[in-house]
């Protein structure tokens, strides 16, 4: 036979065979890695009744400095227990059998077994292998196990706000609060059919993959360090203990990319447990959804403004009497002192209010305006965390003199936490707007995963502003007590801000409130972290921010200049 004839012929079987072997290969990995969980709850039914409609849900994690994931929001398995009145004789012998085995009050077992008509009473859930085992021993007539699933947080309160919890409304089961309610779609799994056909499967995977309108479930993995997060939290909680403030709070950054690395509150919550939480707001998230009055830490943003306008250097001078009128008000310096001929840096060291005064008068208001809006400030950032609120900055759509002179040291607007670490963080990168963000990637049960790209604007202050205002805030922090706290290897551009809280009955201003705010960056020329802190109403004899926030700073720069083994930049 003609030797090209016969290989002809060779082909077709060896083509069957290869496709037979790429088929095998395939439907093997469907079933061990995409489909896996569910044949081993399919084996576990030989021993013990499976729920109908077996709870799944897709995994948050953090991650670690290492690039390890750690589970932050998964699944535990346990089970279920219930009984039938009709088959459980004398429910006062089955308490003594069951009751302390579940721990549950007489009384309560009791009332709920005293209906032996009911066919199926669920006594208890989330039990786990070992009780389930000693019930399974007893061999009760009519109690019953039923292998279950359950939403289960390992870290417990660590980053609870972000995290968020899954809640019902009405029947529907879902995300409510934090990443839970904003990757509902991706976490939630809604096809748990066992059998299906496989060439269908497949090819309905591979177009929800190809196609990026379609989300596909998957699991988050998010910026979040739980090192960091942990250090962060004990810092504000730390804050609220010593000053008794009636909250504080933190978001630490990457101000180059926008990634959130921690984010926390004084008042977390345990996410396993959410039901002994008294007052809702406690499951919200001020950071992202709450408007404030940042006060001085706005300064920077306004001086970096004039300094691109031209409109200022840091060695123009000023004359400070302590106050200045702006038509009918007079404002005044935060301890009514005038510091005689000054510049713009003294006016961030000594954080002058009658000087941000001075350099508004002198940028063109319209050029002002149109910035201010271009830093982000009175829009939403794109966060993905839900609910998120918008800056209150109306007070500039007028040419009131009062609203500008009040807006450059950071009264008489209002902006999220959120939002304010975001237009700093220009300061910081060369004069770009990040998105900020908390998940980094989607990972698919196919063992493929995305990456998700969150949007960096361009160029919004000239790079040679970007490092004057830079080098300005490091002599700031520099300068702070003296500079005994300055420190010698390491550069951070840093400020203060202490704001007046407003009356929301009387829209006045209280003369014994404040809310004091922290912001920097480091190492300030190469920046690889951002920090904002914030402590509402802090009291034990606090009068400003450098005496309740740069303290905790200053221990938690420490800590990630070693936990990320920075090199000293000077």
């Amino acid at each position: 036979m003609d030797s090209k004839v016969f290989q002809r012929r060779l082909r077709v079987p060896m083509t069957i065979v290869v496709i037979a072997v790429v088929v095998f290969i395939a439907k093997l990995f469907y079933l061990q890695v995409v489909h896996g969980k569910l044949y081993v709850e399919v084996a576990d039914r030989q021993y013990v009744t499976t729920v109908s409609n077996l709870f799944d849900r897709g995994t948050i994690y953090f991650t670690q400095k290492d690039g390890t994931l750690v589970s932050a929001a998964t699944l535990k398995s346990g089970f279920d227990l219930a009984v039938n009145g009709k088959l459980i004789g004398d429910p006062q012998v089955l308490y003594q059998k069951l009751g302390s085995v579940l721990g549950i009050d007489q009384n309560t077992f009791l009332s709920q077994v005293s209906h032996p008509e009911d066919t199926y009473i669920p006594l208890t859930n989330e039990l786990d292998q070992t009780t389930a085992a000693t019930v399974s021993a007893l061999k009760l007539p009519g109690v019953t196990l039923y292998r279950n699933n359950w939403r289960f947080y390992p870290a417990g309160e660590l980053a609870s706000q972000v995290i968020g919890f899954m809640g019902y409304i009405g029947n529907d089961f879902a995300g409510r609060y934090g990443l839970e309610r904003t990757y509902d779609t991706v976490l939630a799994r809604t096809d748990q059919q066992l059998y299906v056909n496989f060439f269908a499967e497949v090819f309905s995977n591979l177009a929800k993959l190809v196609n990026t309108n379609q989300q596909v479930e998957g699991d988050v993995v998010t910026t979040i360090e739980p090192t960091v997060q942990q250090n962060l939290e004990t810092v504000v909680k730390g804050v609220v203990a010593k000053w008794n403030s009636d909250r504080a709070g933190g978001i630490i950054m990457n101000p180059n990319t926008g990634a959130i690395y921690a984010m926390a509150l004084d008042d977390g919550f345990d996410l396993n447990d959410t039901k002994s939480v008294t007052n809702i707001s406690q499951f919200q998230n001020p950071l992202v959804e709450n408007v404030y009055e940042v006060g001085s830490i706005m300064k920077p943003v306004i001086m970096a403004i004039a300094l691109d306008q031209g409109a200022v250097t840091p060695t123009t001078t000023y004359f400070d009497q302590g106050f200045v009128k702006v038509a009918n008000r007079t404002i005044y310096n935060f301890d009514k002192r005038g510091r005689g001929l000054a510049t713009m840096q003294t006016v961030l060291n000594q954080s002058l209010n009658t000087g941000m005064v001075f350099v508004m008068q002198h940028m063109n208001m319209d050029a002002f305006r149109t910035q201010w809006k271009t830093f982000g400030f009175g829009e939403k950032t794109g966060v993905d965390l839900p609910a998120e609120g918008t800056g209150l900055i109306s007070n500039l759509a007028t040419d009131n003199a009062v609203n500008f002179a009040n807006a450059s040291f950071g009264q008489g607007v209002a902006v999220t936490p959120i939002e304010m670490i975001r237009a700093l963080s220009v300061l910081a990168n060369g004069g770009h707007l990040v998105t900020p963000h908390v998940a980094d990637e989607i990972q698919y049960p196919t063992g493929l995963s995305k990456t998700l790209d969150w949007p960096v604007t361009g160029q919004l202050i000239k790079p040679e502003t970007d490092k004057t205002i830079t080098q300005m805030l490091v002599t700031v922090f520099d300068n702070y007590d003296g500079g005994t706290i300055k420190l010698p290897h390491y550069s951070i551009a840093a400020k203060t801000g202490t704001a007046q809280i407003a009356d929301p009955a009387t829209g006045k201003y209280y003369t014994d409130r404040n809310l004091h705010t922290f912001m920097a960056y480091f190492p300030a020329y190469h920046p690889q972290f951002i920090v904002f802190l914030y402590d509402y109403y802090p009291k034990n004899g606090a009068k400003y921010s450098s005496d309740t926030l740069l303290p905790p700073f200053l221990d938690l720069s420490k800590f990630l200049i070693n936990y990320y083994d920075l090199p000293p930049d000077r």
